[in-house]
């Protein structure tokens, strides 16, 4: 059995495997008639939106085969792929999740909550107190795959040029508890 590491994504991973990586990952997503932005973004919008972002990638044998990117909210003023994000995108505290993708031929293997798992603990110990993210408001699978993880809807958004409306999901973290040591 391969063994699939859970990393950060380095400064030496090549930004056209990740590119590739992705429209494999929503290809299924494409042919629903979703056109989400990962389904055919160029490699520079793939940088783009992992500015500012931390990524974590799953590698086996040397192959990105997962992805994930979590950020802290956005500043005021700062445009989400051509739109004025959600005032949730922007509430102190808030992390944003994104890009969440599987190489099809890696799917149910666990990757994509063990990408979900490295994100929510990233956003935690930066000391967030809620991760949220959108998805295509029809893609029931989706939606419940992150309300079985504990995201409640919380309201919705039509991005510009997209061909559903999204919903917006949001998950109080944990605050991270102080280590108890007895005598």
């Amino acid at each position: 059995m391969t063994s699939i590491a859970i990393r950060p994504l380095h400064s030496g991973d090549s930004m056209e495997a990740l590119t590739a990586l992705l429209h494999a990952s929503y290809a299924s997503l494409a042919a629903q008639g979703w056109n989400f932005t990962a389904v055919d973004q160029g490699v520079e919008v793939t940088r783009q939106r992992l500015a500012d972002a931390q990524a974590f990638v799953a590698e086996a044998d040397g192959r990105l085969v997962g992805t994930i990117a979590v950020r802290g909210p956005k500043p005021a003023g700062e445009v989400y792929i051509a739109d004025a994000p959600p005032s949730l995108y922007m509430t102190a505290g808030t992390a944003i999740l994104s890009q969440l993708g599987v190489h099809p031929e890696w799917r149910g293997k666990g990757l994509a909550e063990r990408l979900i798992d490295a994100a929510e603990g990233w956003a935690q110990s930066q000391g967030h107190q809620q991760i949220a993210l959108d998805t295509a408001e029809p893609a029931a699978a989706l939606r419940a795959r992150y309300a079985r993880r504990g995201y409640a809807e919380v309201g919705a958004v039509q991005w510009q040029g997209k061909t559903y409306r999204s919903v917006l999901m949001c998950k109080p973290l944990a605050a991270t508890q102080p280590e108890t040591t007895f005598p």
